[in-house]
């Protein structure tokens, strides 16, 4: 079986300007649309092109996703139950791709991405920051997914990418 790629990014920097709307509903502070594009770019030049992107449905993990684009994914679904999902959820909801599906980008909240790459790839991380990318490489089918079943390929945070530029 060919390696399978997980694409795990937490969405960028929202804005907390506004007291009064609700957490699902907090767009992205410029830092955070700056570090979208950031990845963007540099996700175009990596050639990171998911067949399927699955993104919590608030507003900062869409606006995160709009500025990745295009990535040239074929599928695209925006899911209610993502949002703030933890890693069990989030675990399971990848179990649910369909196998001929040779690469996901899965784009939501932390603690359960965070959580999700520990999980998967037994990983060190000492933080996952907003709009931070964590590459997973996977042998085995998604239904089969479970601890310690995937590699950590890459791990590249926006600062990197602003820095540079």
């Amino acid at each position: 079986m060919s390696e399978r790629r997980l694409y795990l990014l937490r969405h960028a920097k929202s804005s907390w300007k506004d007291a009064g709307i609700a957490d699902h509903d907090r767009p992205l502070a410029g830092r955070g649309r700056k570090a979208a594009k950031a990845m963007g770019a540099w996700m175009r030049d990596q050639r990171v092109k998911p067949e399927l992107v699955l993104c919590s449905s608030a507003t900062r993990a869409r606006q995160t996703f709009e500025r990745l684009e295009p990535l040239g994914a074929r599928e695209v679904h925006i899911e209610r139950e993502l949002y703030g999902a933890d890693a069990p959820t989030l675990l399971g909801r990848l179990r649910d791709v369909p196998e001929s599906v040779a690469s996901v980008m899965l784009i939501g909240h932390n603690p359960g991405m965070e959580d999700l790459a520990l999980v998967l790839a037994q990983w060190e991380a000492t933080k996952f920051p907003t709009g931070a990318l964590a590459i997973l490489g996977l042998e085995r089918p998604w239904g089969s997914l479970e601890k310690a079943t995937a590699d950590l390929v890459d791990f590249v945070k926006p600062r990197e990418l602003i820095d540079e530029t």
